[in-house]
C-alpha cells in the first residue's frame, strides 16, 4: 500500500507537527514500508485457526468471595501515625 505526501501532511497536520519536505519524504517511505510489511499477513492460511484474543491461554486466579468481620476502629488506626477522633489524621492538601 503506498502511502501518499498528502496523507502524511494531513496526520502531521492531526498531530500538530511541522515537518519539512525531507521529513514528509522520509516519512511516506517509511510508513509505506510497514504498510507493505503488514499487507503480508492478509496472505498467511488462517483456515482452522480459532479466533483468540491472546497469544498465550490465562485464566483468572480469583479467589471466592468470603464474608469476614470488618476491621474495628481501634485495629484499623492502630499503625496510624496521628489519629484524631477515631479518623485518620493527613496533612492538608488544599489551602
Amino acid at each position: 500500500m503506498k502511502i501518499t505526501h498528502d496523507e502524511v501532511r494531513y496526520v502531521a497536520d492531526l498531530a500538530r507537527l511541522d515537518l519539512d519536505e525531507a521529513a514528509v519524504d522520509k516519512f511516506a517511505g517509511q510508513i509505506g514500508e510497514i504498510l507493505l510489511y503488514i499487507d503480508k499477513l492478509n496472505e498467511v492460511d488462517t483456515d482452522g485457526v480459532d479466533p483468540t484474543s491472546h497469544a498465550i491461554f490465562l485464566t483468572n486466579a480469583f479467589r471466592e468471595d468470603e464474608l469476614v468481620e470488618p476491621l474495628d476502629t481501634d485495629r484499623a488506626l492502630a499503625n496510624a501515625p496521628e489519629q484524631e477522633n477515631g479518623c485518620f489524621v493527613v496533612p492538608k492538601i488544599i489551602p
